[in-house]
């Protein structure tokens, strides 16, 4: 990639922008020239999500105790020692900050250069802190979770100006197995922070990060199915050991369910495709921890007048697939209930858009909720997912945004979403064409 450190005339027209904030002219920032495009769409976000660009530091989003057990049980945890020995050693001496945040901004390790770590104090770029784009605007770790991608901020191209003499590089950090955003790594510091090569550091990092998380992970799958294979011989009583989510936990019991009519079941590292009806089941039982009873659960799960026969003969079914992957993870009865913390990927996607990161949602959003199902509690859970995500694009988000979420099968008819990104794009945008074309059939399919 090519040298993003930019020069003078660039700061210049970075600095020109922000006077246009003072004056309360902001849509100007649409024609300042020399500002990057990505830049200007950042600065265009922060402002629909009120980032003020004069507050001197970041919120704290997690106090000690919550940010020790929180990031004790993050997934990126586990790759922290890779983090450490490629980026975090050789920072302590080079005048650079290295911070590895969770999938909605926050910072949960930040460390480096010990005189820039007191500097850094000041703007509270600090563990704990959120550095979210709808929280502090335009940054690296924020402005990388929004676009799904590396990038590079430098100074004045920073939305808080008390974040203007600082320049980092940032790159998400992806699931290796799932794809869904886990986090974002990022190097901070003066203009070394985006030189040409810190980019490629920092994506090289990450993608060796990634590499490892995927080794250790087919390691505890086999010393699982080893582990199995011995308590089923006579000969072993002693159960394996597994790791728990306070314990640092290599990854999370997790549930793909969005653009699949099977889910995809993830528990200690072993994975599966469910059937559609365990699909729905272990579902509907993720997203009610407290459990449900035989009759609250049969009517979730089958149109009109459901059978707890039926039920308890597919629970059967379903405890014999559990028990091979985990025995822990078996559900109890009186009510059903999850004695695990499963976390389906639609509540990832829920999570995202409460604290205002539409961008990472759709980033994680891969489709309607089975959308093949016909069960009630699935088809409300597919329909407030779907609809909030809309309605969270539709108020806040890009052109861009909402021509990825018209690409969606679900969206494919949704006249609204097209007109409102047409009202978006720049009158020569090469977009434009396409989605007036698909306007025009819309329009011509819904007179005939």
């Amino acid at each position: 990639m090519k040298n993003l450190t930019p020069p003078g005339a660039l700061q210049r027209s970075a600095l020109a922008a922000h006077e246009s904030l003072d004056g309360g002219a902001f849509a100007e920032v649409r024609e300042v020239p020399g500002l990057r495009s990505l830049i200007r769409e950042s600065w265009l976000r922060s402002a629909g999500f009120k980032a003020n660009p004069d507050n001197p530091a970041a919120p704290l989003a997690l106090d000690r105790d919550e940010l020790e057990d929180y990031r004790n049980r993050h997934p990126l945890a586990a790759i922290m020692p890779v983090i450490t020995r490629l980026l975090v050693q050789p920072s302590h001496d080079s005048g650079l900050l290295v911070a590895v945040g969770d999938e909605v901004g926050r910072l949960l390790w930040v460390d480096g250069d010990p005189a820039l770590q007191r500097r850094a104090e000041g703007m509270m770029f600090v563990a704990g802190a959120d550095w979210s784009e709808a929280t502090v605007g335009t940054s690296a770790p924020g402005t990388a979770l929004a676009l799904g991608r590396g990038i590079q901020i430098s100074g004045a191209e920073h939305y808080q100006r008390a974040v203007h003499p600082w320049s980092c590089t940032a790159v998400p950090f992806h699931d290796p197995d799932s794809g869904a955003v886990l986090g974002v790594v990022d190097i901070t510091g003066t203009d070394t922070a985006v030189a040409p090569h810190t980019l490629s550091l920092v994506e090289a990092t990450v993608a060796a990060a990634q590499a490892q998380l995927r080794v250790e992970r087919l390691q505890r799958a086999a010393e699982l199915a080893s582990g199995h294979a011995r308590r089923r011989s006579p000969a072993t009583a002693v159960a394996p050991h597994r790791t728990g989510a306070g314990e640092g936990s290599l990854y999370r019991d997790s549930l793909q369910l969005l653009g699949r009519d099977q889910a995809l079941l993830s528990l200690d590292g072993r994975t599966v495709v469910l059937s559609a009806r365990h699909s729905e089941i272990l579902a509907l039982l993720s997203i009610h921890p407290a459990g449900l009873s035989a009759d609250e659960l049969s009517a979730l799960l089958y149109p009109g007048e459901g059978s707890t026969i039926t039920l308890r003969a597919e629970m059967v079914r379903l405890r014999k697939v559990l028990q091979q992957l985990n025995p822990d993870a078996v559900p109890g009865s009186r009510p059903y209930r999850l004695p695990v913390d499963l976390v389906p990927d639609s509540s990832q996607v829920l999570s995202c858009l409460q604290r205002g990161a539409h961008r990472i949602a759709l980033e994680i959003y891969r489709g309607a909720v089975l959308p093949r199902s016909e069960a009630p509690g699935i088809v409300e859970l597919r329909d407030k997912v779907s609809g909030l995500l809309r309605e969270a694009i539709l108020t806040d988000g890009s052109a861009e945004s909402m021509l990825k979420f018209a690409a969606l099968p679900e969206a494919r008819d949704d006249v609204g979403i097209r007109r409102a990104a047409l009202r978006l794009l720049p009158p020569r945008s090469p977009k434009r064409a396409a989605v007036v074309a698909e306007l025009e059939r819309l329009e011509a399919e819904l007179s005939v």
